[in-house]
């Protein structure tokens, strides 16, 4: 496993992932391949630690199907399409939709050296997967309409806000109707066999 040692950034990855029941651990593997290449593993048991002991890293609760990622690995802004390949892979095998937390801590940049002028290079990044564009928006409106009413809360009485939450859900409904329509609806699905359709598949990920 290569070590990265000098890269500029400790990425740290944070989700949970319902997965269908019938998805087997080589599955999982394969679409977790871009992660674990990234770190330097062969296998996804390779690099499945956290470079925290505290972090259980990346792991599969058979019982629950779901995929537990609490994860941290040492990279560069490259990390960005690992990341995004394999929220392409785990599409493919997602029961429902879900929110990759992705977060760049600046490791080169010292607070006391570089003084109250300085500035680290810490980024945030928000994935999305799902079996389906409509699972992946239901999860980016639920998360959206959480922090909308958290803010307005301050302010309101969380009984008036129906009015902005029914305006989130028609900005979503809006959003969905254009990207089916943008489907060329002639092709055949692309999938695996009758039961691989479910409906038009999502752009890369949606921020």
């Amino acid at each position: 496993m290569s070590s990265r040692y000098d890269a500029p950034f400790e990425i740290h990855v944070h989700g949970d992932v319902p997965l269908r029941d019938d998805v087997a651990f080589d599955q999982i593997q394969e679409a977790l391949k871009p992660l674990w290449s990234y770190a330097g593993g062969r296998s996804l048991a390779a690099a499945a630690e956290s470079s925290y002991e505290d972090e259980p890293g990346i792991r599969f609760d058979a019982e629950a199907h779901v995929l537990q990622i609490c994860w941290t690995v040492n990279g560069d802004e490259d990390f960005r399409q690992a990341i995004e390949d394999a929220c392409m892979g785990l599409n493919e095998i997602a029961a429902a939709g879900a929110p990759l937390e992705v977060s760049f801590y600046d490791t080169e940049f010292d607070e006391e050296e570089e003084g109250a002028d300085g500035e680290a290079r810490d980024d945030f990044l928000m994935c999305f997967v799902g079996p389906t564009p409509a699972a992946i928006m239901q999860v980016q409106r639920d998360l959206l309409v959480q922090d909308v009413v958290q803010i307005m809360e301050r302010h309101f009485d969380a009984s008036e806000l129906g009015d902005v939450v029914a305006a989130v859900d028609r900005l979503f409904n809006q959003r969905f109707d254009a990207l089916v329509n943008s489907m060329q609806l002639g092709k055949p699905p692309r999938g695996h066999g009758p039961s691989g359709h479910g409906g038009p598949r999502k752009p890369r990920h949606l921020h």
